[in-house]
Parts: structure tokens; C-alpha cells; sequence
């Protein structure tokens, strides 16, 4: 039985958390399916014995996908043991990285028919050569009120790998839901 990462990503530090979760999970002898949350049409549930979920802001936005996914598959998503976790430039502050305290994440689980059995929130990554120029002027605008890096020349990765890393160990110890 495999576990199943489905993410939602906006400029890929979503895929490389799911990558790195895959990579730790499969040292932890857990194999594992990493797919992009927009192209899962089909999922072999019965496959799987634990999902994961990561999606990532914009705007303090989720991609709607993300709603539309969980509302889809709620049944076969409730009745796995899962994890959720979100990606945002809020959770660069320390105090912002957990389910309780950063208003994105709180605000999807407590109107999300699905509820994970593991949360985590991840700080993401800066990019701002790679933005368009919309992205890059808005994105300045919103580091600089939030006292963030302002400099349009600067890619900063603000992802705690060692957090992504205890995430995984989590992950590896859920075990199947009894029967309801």
C-alpha cells in the first residue's frame, strides 16, 4: 500500500515540499504517489492507505481546486488517514507556522468537509525574479508592509526543512482508520 501527495501549487514550492515529503517517507520505508492536485482525475483510492494534501496561497488565497477536490472526494478522503498542509509567505514568522495560528489554514479546516488527522503550515519561498511584473509589484507591496524582503532581485527560500521533515515522520505513523 502506497501513500498518496496531492498538491496544489502557484510557483512550485509546493511540489518540492510534496517531493521532499515522498523522499522522507520513502528513507522511512512508506512508498508513496506524488501528484498534482489539477491533474488527479482518476485516484485509485482502494491503492492507498493514508492521503496528503499541500496547498499553497496567493493573495490569501487556496486555489479553488483545492475546495472543489475536497468536496469531490470527501468520502474517500474522510475515510483514509490524512494530512494537510499549507504553504504561505505568512508563516515566515515563527509564530505564524502552526494550524492554530496562521488564519489561512484555520479558516480551510474549519469549513472543509475533510479533517486531516495531521496539520502543518510551511513557510514558502520568495521568487521574485520569476514573478510577472503584477506579481513581483503586488508581492513588494505586501513584503513591505509585513516587514519582508523587498529587493525584486532576490529568490529567499523561507521553508523549515526540518519541520517539513518531522511533518513526514507524522505522516508514517498514521495508521487505518476503523471502520465506521
Amino acid at each position: 500500500m502506497k501513500t498518496l501527495i496531492l498538491f496544489s501549487t502557484r510557483d512550485g514550492q509546493t511540489r518540492e515540499i510534496a517531493s521532499f515529503l515522498a523522499s522522507e517517507l520513502g528513507e522511512l520505508g512508506v512508498s508513496t504517489d506524488v501528484v498534482n492536485l489539477n491533474r488527479a482525475e482518476k485516484i485509485d483510492w482502494p491503492a492507498y492507505e493514508r492521503v496528503v494534501i499541500g496547498a499553497s496561497i496567493r493573495y490569501g488565497h487556496f486555489n479553488p481546486a483545492l475546495d472543489n477536490f475536497v468536496k469531490q472526494h470527501q468520502q474517500h478522503l474522510n475515510a483514509l488517514p490524512g494530512a494537510f498542509f499549507s504553504v504561505n509567505l505568512v508563516a515566515r514568522k515563527p509564530e505564524k507556522r502552526s494550524p492554530q495560528t496562521n488564519n489561512y489554514t484555520r479558516k480551510f479546516l474549519l469549513r472543509s468537509p475533510w479533517q486531516p488527522d495531521e496539520c502543518a503550515v510551511f513557510a514558502g519561498a520568495l521568487r521574485y525574479p520569476r514573478y510577472r511584473w503584477y506579481d513581483r509589484f503586488m508581492i513588494r507591496l505586501i513584503m513591505k508592509m509585513t516587514g519582508g524582503e523587498t529587493d525584486t532581485r532576490k529568490e529567499v527560500v523561507y521553508t523549515d526543512w526540518q519541520q517539513v521533515s518531522a511533518f513526514a515522520r507524522k505522516i508514517a505513523q498514521l495508521n487505518s482508520k476503523a471502520p465506521v
